[in-house]
């Protein structure tokens, strides 16, 4: 065994010449202090701090101009109470009818008897609100907006609001009397931006509103936010329900507005 050792020594002097070597040449490798060891000599040098760090968990609705929402993991039955025995009051889907993933907006949590959590969420409705309660098992995670639409019938104007105050204001067309804009609380579901139709515009959202009018959204019963291919007609009361303003607008609206922004229709 005693003439191995000196080839041993020799392989661990030709490492520490490479790194040495190395180091020199490249002269990007730092080592690192660890400091001092400790009397003892056995304790283990200090951690080091973790790339992402978890912050505290914020509570539903505990900021001003803050509203929550979540997309549907799961097609899901909403109750009238957080219990399974409760009411049905809709069937919530995972898609919604343009085909894009539905999400939910979120107003409060409770837990059941049980024990289990459950979310109270705004449910696409006319000018009747309604709302219901879904197992938490059948969203995703949430997320908020700071952002809300408000859109007036009377002054035939939308203004969206950012934290409280306002950054964009347009001019719009809503519902003939026959087929009239519902007014109430609604939410932004979706964006889009492929219809072949030029009567949309270069950009569209779908919003929870539903008309008992068939409205001009393709499908018809939901009222959507979208441009138009006669802006000659704006201001004024000329769509079958849905919401529709100057393209040049909607292409600001779609910059400036997320998805789960809620909707004020007065």
């Amino acid at each position: 065994m005693l003439p191995q050792r000196p080839q041993r020594l020799r392989g661990l002097g030709a490492v520490a010449a490479l790194i040495g070597a190395g180091a020199a040449t490249a002269g990007a490798i730092t080592l690192m202090h660890e400091g001092p060891p400790s009397r003892a000599g056995t304790s283990l040098p200090r951690p080091a701090d973790p790339a992402f760090l978890v912050g505290h968990p914020a509570k539903l609705a505990d900021r001003p101009h803050t509203s929550w929402w979540a997309p549907v993991r799961h097609g899901a039955i909403a109750r009238r109470a957080p219990t399974p025995s409760a009411e049905p009051v809709a069937l919530v889907r995972r898609r919604t009818p343009e085909g894009t993933r539905n999400v939910i907006q979120v107003l409060g949590r409770a837990r059941g008897r049980s024990g289990a959590l459950w979310v109270q969420v705004r449910l696409p409705s006319g000018t009747r609100e309604v709302t219901g309660w879904l197992d938490r098992g059948a969203l995703s995670g949430y997320d908020f907006v700071n952002t809300r639409l408000i859109v007036d019938r009377r002054r035939l104007r939308a203004t969206l609001l950012r934290g409280g105050r306002p950054v964009f204001s347009t001019v719009v067309g809503v519902g003939q009397p026959s087929s009239p804009t519902p007014a109430g609380e609604f939410y932004v579901r979706n964006r889009l931006t492929r219809y072949r139709s030029p009567a949309y515009g270069p950009i569209a959202f779908g919003t929870s509103a539903q008309s008992t009018a068939v409205t001009d959204w393709p499908g018809g019963g939901f009222v959507g936010i979208h441009g138009t291919d006669r802006p000659e007609l704006l201001p004024g009361r000329v769509s079958h329900g849905c919401i529709r303003m100057p393209n040049r607008a909607i292409r600001r609206l779609g910059e400036l507005m997320p998805i789960g922004t809620p909707i004020t229709i007065r």
